[in-house]
């Protein structure tokens, strides 16, 4: 049996211009963090022959073509296994649809085992590239990249989307200080709301592709903003970085009306009463996970329990994508 493990991530600055319809024109950028919350996926050679998937779904079909699974029946395609025999499992310590990139770790997860499975190696710019061109080329979703390279990548990492799809990936230069400030005072809170990116992605996606002044001008701001909050970060300021989050926040909510609801806002504005500096929903918006900067943790996390919502208590990951068992 083979287990390959993806690290879920959040995003810290810049989210929204990985793309293909903004940054093949204006080139993106932004900071990810991986984070200790995984996708697991498993691989192994049953005794009989066909296609075994466990996941919310079971399935057992004969050829690639019968998969109900779309990044599964991508993935089996582009291995070219001549008589398939493989069982497929996924596990996940948080559940899709809640903003962490699961999409991405899944995909880096399964193509890494799969590839364990064949005896072959792949390298993280591989790993992340292959990923990318399953959801975004193959299965047409309106996805950025930054899932994919932040899982096959882990650590806290700079990303730049140039116009000619090629990304460059460097570490963010921050001190141990830093990182542990961010690691202590960055919270996250379930709002209990999940939701496909898609609709939401799929808006700002059409957006851009017209040229809509609007969302090119918002998402040139957010690109400033991810740049302001490496700067801020690299120079130790992590209250300026909590400010920038708030920043980003009131200009990704102008994105789509779908980014937020009453609830999120009356969240939202009980955390920046009660100890925030700034914060955002994290992902593509609409739920998931409120995601905090706090000047006082305790009386944050206090408030935001006694209004209902779930904390989930991270650190980060600087692994990435990994066979964890072979």
């Amino acid at each position: 049996m083979i287990i390959a493990r993806s690290p879920l991530r959040v995003t810290l600055g810049g989210g929204g211009t990985d793309l293909p319809s903004y940054y093949r024109e204006h080139e993106g950028f932004l900071i990810a963090a991986a984070i200790d919350k995984y996708v697991y996926v498993t691989v192994m050679r049953p005794f009989t022959p066909g296609i075994f998937l466990k996941y919310s779904q079971l399935e057992n079909v004969p050829q690639p073509d019968d998969v109900k699974h779309p990044i599964v029946r991508e993935a089996l395609h582009i291995m070219k296994e001549p008589v398939p025999q493989v069982e497929i499992t996924t596990l996940a310590d948080i559940p899709s649809g809640t903003g962490l990139g699961s999409s991405g770790s899944f995909t880096t997860a399964l193509m890494k085992a799969l590839y364990m499975h064949h005896k072959k190696l792949i390298l993280p710019a591989e790993l992340a590239e292959l990923a990318c061109h399953i959801e975004i080329d193959r299965l047409k979703e309106p996805v950025g990249k930054q899932d994919q390279y932040i899982a096959a990548y882990g650590g806290i990492t700079c990303f730049t989307f140039c116009r000619d799809d090629k990304v460059q990936a460097r570490p963010l230069n921050i001190n141990s200080e830093t990182m542990f400030d961010l690691e202590d005072n960055l919270l996250l809170f379930f709002t209990g709301f999940s939701r496909s990116a898609g609709s939401i992605l799929k808006d700002q996606n059409t957006k851009t592709q017209q040229n809509n002044n609007d969302m090119i001008a918002n998402l040139n701001y957010v690109k400033d903003l991810g740049l302001r909050s490496q700067k801020a970060l690299e120079a130790g300021n992590a209250r300026e970085f909590g400010a920038l989050m708030h920043e980003h926040w009131e200009h990704k909510k102008k994105r789509s009306g779908g980014m937020s609801n009453p609830k999120i806002d009356e969240w939202y504005e009980l955390g920046m009463t009660s100890g925030a500096v700034g914060g955002k929903l994290v992902g593509a918006g609409g739920g998931g996970f409120l995601m905090f900067y706090a000047e006082d943790r305790n009386k944050l996390k206090h408030a935001m329990v006694k209004a209902g919502l779930e904390e989930v208590r991270f650190r980060f990951d600087f692994e990435g994508t990994k066979i964890v068992l072979n």
